[in-house]
């Protein structure tokens, strides 16, 4: 791993980044090349499955759904969902199970703040990196949705740009909570979250068919705004809410950034 002479900042940021956030997501990148490229390819098959499976097969019994007072394909309906899904599912193994691995066995992270390294570039370079996988579940998945012609307007172009955004959100969330982890079971905490909020994030229905203070809770999830966010923008049927949905992300970025870093600070540099 490369690492760049240190560099001085004054204020807040003062022992805490020394501009080398790039030094920890070369060293990440290296590391999947070489070793988790299978497990990564692995892991993007789930919500293609469910695409396959829901959208096509099921979807031709289902017929169309409402969106936005649109009537919409159910195959075009869903798989916005499960292309959020993936981007989420990416970040969040990344951020947590191998940053717990790195954190608690390798003892990486101790290693590179004992050189320039500050506590915000290896909190940065582990959100790049499950971003990194994220955006490359997204990828893929929008190639598979392209080719199926489930993509109804050019705006789906932006679909991508918002995984990133959605896989960002999490991986920070995910890399401040596993920073207060013990042990491995501790991890299906993170597990039993996600799939609830899989299963009720309007990913296969609408939210409508929920009570209202249910639709209240779910609107409080933030799969949810990324369901929506992708969905708007692969429909065409593009909304207000989008700033909304947007404005939740960089918020939950900031939370989660800001909870990296000073857990980890505090972890290592006592």
């Amino acid at each position: 791993m490369s690492v760049e002479a240190p560099k001085v900042h004054s204020g807040f940021l003062r022992g805490l980044y020394a501009g080398n956030t790039m030094a920890v997501l070369e060293r990440g990148l290296k590391v999947i090349a070489r070793n988790n490229w299978l497990i990564i390819l692995t892991g993007f098959f789930e919500p293609v499955l469910y695409l396959l499976s829901m959208g096509l097969g099921l979807g031709a019994l289902v017929g169309a759904v409402e969106f936005y007072g649109i009537k919409v394909p159910y195959a075009a309906y869903i798989a916005p969902a499960l292309m959020a899904v993936s981007a989420m599912n990416g970040a969040v193994y990344d951020s947590t199970m191998n940053v717990f691995f790195k954190m608690k066995h390798a003892k990486l992270y101790d290693q590179m703040l004992s050189t320039s390294l500050g506590p915000m570039d290896v909190a940065l370079g582990e959100i790049l990196i499950a971003m990194f996988r994220g955006l490359l579940y997204a990828v893929g998945f929008m190639i598979i949705t392209t080719l199926l012609g489930l993509n109804l307007s050019w705006t789906a172009l932006l679909a991508v740009p918002a995984a990133l955004l959605i896989a960002f959100g999490f991986a920070a969330i995910g890399l401040g909570v596993t920073s207060y982890m013990k042990t491995y079971q501790h991890l299906d905490f993170v597990y039993f979250v996600m799939l609830p909020m899989f299963l009720l994030s309007a990913t296969f229905f609408p939210i409508s068919v929920y009570p209202e203070p249910v639709q209240w809770f779910i609107m409080a999830l933030p799969l949810w705004h990324g369901v929506d966010m992708i969905r708007q923008l692969t429909t065409g049927l593009v909304q207000p809410s989008m700033w909304g949905h947007v404005t939740y992300f960089v918020v939950m970025i900031a939370i989660g950034a800001t909870l990296a870093t000073s857990r980890l600070k505090a972890l290592f540099l006592r």
